[in-house]
């Protein structure tokens, strides 16, 4: 009978461990944003940042993966945030080879690690320069599962039957 409080104890919070590591769900506390690293590069060389986005460019080297992100704004969870807003973008730099059909473009990456040196690259034609973080974790998040719409061909469902539909009082308010 003693077990049993263990035993449930130990169920309720093994069923609340998250898959997503600790480093990217933590908040970095005093971190700069993007396009604060983006105006003025070299005042935060070497601060700890967790940034994250939808990727936008992978460039394999030698000896690391250069991903291009577009930044996103995170949710409490580390996740980025979904939507067209966009706080600029940045380069990460990864230690060793990440297969760009696994990070291809379009997926969503959150990254937690130290900031280097700016680059600037063209985006197109024009002159951007980019922050660079320097990944120590990295969590690609699964794609987002897409909504779901039932299809009816003409009728409704049954249960969706209403005997009161043509003369109920939202439909005819001038009773």
């Amino acid at each position: 009978m003693r077990l049993l409080p263990i035993l449930f104890t130990a169920l309720v919070v093994g069923g609340c461990a998250s898959k997503v590591p600790v480093d990217i769900r933590q908040a970095v506390p005093n971190s700069p944003g993007v396009a604060t690293a983006r105006q003025d590069p070299g005042a935060h060389v070497g601060r700890e940042v967790r940034w994250g986005g939808s990727i936008a460019e992978v460039e394999n080297r030698e000896n690391a993966t250069w991903i291009e992100v577009v930044a996103r704004e995170l949710g409490s969870g580390g996740r980025p945030e979904s939507g067209d807003r966009s706080l600029g973008r940045f380069l990460l730099k990864v230690e060793g080879f990440l297969d760009p059909a696994v990070y291809s473009r379009g997926r969503e990456v959150t990254a937690r690690g130290v900031l280097a040196e700016a680059v600037t690259r063209k985006i197109g034609q024009y002159p951007y320069r980019f922050p660079v973080l320097e990944a120590r974790a990295l969590y690609l998040w699964p794609p987002r599962e897409e909504p779901r719409y039932e299809r009816y061909d003409h009728y409704p469902p049954p249960w969706y039957y209403d005997p009161w539909f043509p003369y109920r009082y939202p439909y005819y308010p001038y009773w």
